[in-house]
């Protein structure tokens, strides 16, 4: 006979083990828009649209600086400003925010392990600050870029999940190829931009930030690339990847 103990056990395992599995809760995403020379109102519509149909994501979105390089984004000057959240998608464009306490206050989450997306100009924002630690959340250093033209996207690591389904060669529209200067060491480029003269610039990667990561691309000028099948799948698999989240598509 078992012992009392050993029943209530079991019958506590058969409760648990009868009761349905929940499906994973919907991730909860803060986008950060706005700055210079974009079309952050469509692109914000694009994005969000685009990622949640492919992936269960919510979305609480921050639009605000447009038309301006050197706007302090308002969520920011809050020390919490990333409770709540289990991602970030940084699609901003303030290149010349030069508050390096500000901009510590930004990166310290991803630091402490919280997950990241940088899109297109995210990549310059910040850029004439002396502390690297936007530099070093986003994997890589640039201070400009090509002018707007097609160029083909060239799929660098095809097993790696992000890659995954992405072109061999993929034509992007006209877009701004940033030229890259320095890939930090825990970064990982996934794809490469051929532009003027064949000269080749990382435009995708992965990073390790602390203990967040962080998925990142400088594609993303104009509306024909943000609101692409592409582009999105893409965009979808890297922020899944910095959430640790299956990857199926």
């Amino acid at each position: 006979m078992n012992p009392p103990g050993l029943r209530l056990l079991l019958v506590c395992l058969a409760l648990i083990c009868a009761r349905p599995l929940r499906a994973a809760e919907p991730l909860r995403a803060l986008l950060i828009a706005g700055g210079c020379c974009h079309d952050y109102t469509n692109q914000i519509h694009f994005l969000t649209n685009g990622i949640s149909a492919r992936a269960s994501v919510t979305w609480t979105v921050v639009h605000e600086g447009d038309g301006t390089r050197t706007h302090e984004v308002s969520i920011y000057h809050d020390p919490n400003w990333a409770r709540g959240f289990d991602v970030v998608v940084h699609d901003e464009c303030f290149g010349f925010v030069t508050n390096n306490a500000l901009i510590e206050t930004i990166t310290r989450p991803h630091f402490e392990g919280l997950p990241a997306v940088t899109l297109h100009c995210a990549t310059h924002s910040y850029r004439n600050a002396t502390t690297d630690e936007w530099r070093k959340l986003l994997g890589v250093s640039s201070f400009k870029h090509q002018k707007l033209q097609p160029f083909k996207v060239l799929n660098a690591k095809p097993d790696q999940p992000v890659m995954k389904g992405f072109p061999e060669h993929w034509p992007d529209f006209p877009d701004e190829l940033y030229e890259i200067v320095k890939v930090w060491p825990n970064c990982v480029p996934l794809a490469k931009g051929k532009g003027d003269g064949d000269t080749e610039f990382a435009c995708v990667w992965v990073n390790t930030y602390g203990k967040g990561r962080v998925f990142g691309t400088t594609l993303g000028h104009l509306n024909d690339t943000v609101k692409s099948d592409a582009y999105f799948d893409l965009v979808t698999r890297g922020l899944l990847w910095a959430c640790n989240r299956p990857i199926d598509r």
